[in-house]
């Protein structure tokens, strides 16, 4: 069995785009996988077809329904903020102890792979005093750090990777996801940060949509797990 926990420099840059593609290749090629985003804010009832989980539940080919988001999304709030604000505007609070027992489970489940998405950038608070670099240093897998193409990124990736490093963490690679818009070529913001970057490998994911099954930059990021 293999496992990674796909995390980010930021929010909204491309981890569940990255996420659902690898599902899909990965099926693809006959791969067993289970994937989980053990927590979600922004999360909205009365549309929630249109949310993370939903579409990892669409990419697993799986139904896609409530009752099945919460078996793989298990803390949900509606507030788009951090974990810990969201929760605490409804009156609840994130049990850590838990959702390190909830990705443990999902891990023993044993598929070919089990991808962990979490939530925001790295140091995104969960509860009064722990973030999700806390959840990656206590489970101890493999990382997959995504990061945007947009102006800035070079600096956000770069401090993710000393905070990382200094934490004794194993990133397997650098996702760079394109970012629609940006000033900032693709190619050029992949150059920058391999040059810093060292052993680890950086890899650019343009935005193609569904033609990004087709893309040579799938295969080498699967190649990472």
């Amino acid at each position: 069995m293999r496992a990674v926990f796909i995390t980010g420099t930021g929010t909204d840059i491309g981890k569940t785009f990255l996420t659902t593609a690898l599902i899909r290749y990965l099926r693809s090629e006959g791969t067993t996988v289970r994937a989980i985003k053990p927590v979600v804010t922004g999360f909205d009832v009365k549309s929630w077809q249109d949310s993370d989980p939903a579409a990892l539940l669409a990419a697993l080919e799986a139904p896609v329904s409530l009752q099945e988001i919460d078996g793989i999304s298990p803390w949900r709030f509606m507030a788009p903020l951090s974990p810990d604000i969201a929760a605490r505007q409804e009156g609840r609070t994130i049990a850590f102890a838990h959702v390190v027992e909830f990705c443990r489970k999902a891990l023993s489940a044993k598929p070919d792979v089990v991808l962990i998405e979490g939530i925001g950038g790295i140091m995104v608070p969960l509860d009064e005093h722990r973030t999700v670099l806390d959840l990656m240093s206590v489970l101890r897998l493999p990382l997959v750090l995504v990061a945007g193409s947009y102006v800035g990124t070079l600096s956000h990736t770069l401090t993710s990777l000393e905070v990382l490093a200094r934490r004794n963490l194993d990133v397997a690679g650098v996702v760079v996801s394109e970012s629609p818009t940006s000033a900032a070529s693709l190619d050029e913001t992949v150059a920058t940060l391999q040059r810093f970057a060292d052993v680890i490998e950086v890899i650019g994911l343009p935005r193609l949509g569904p033609d990004v099954l087709d893309h040579p930059a799938l295969g080498r990021i699967a190649a990472l797990i």
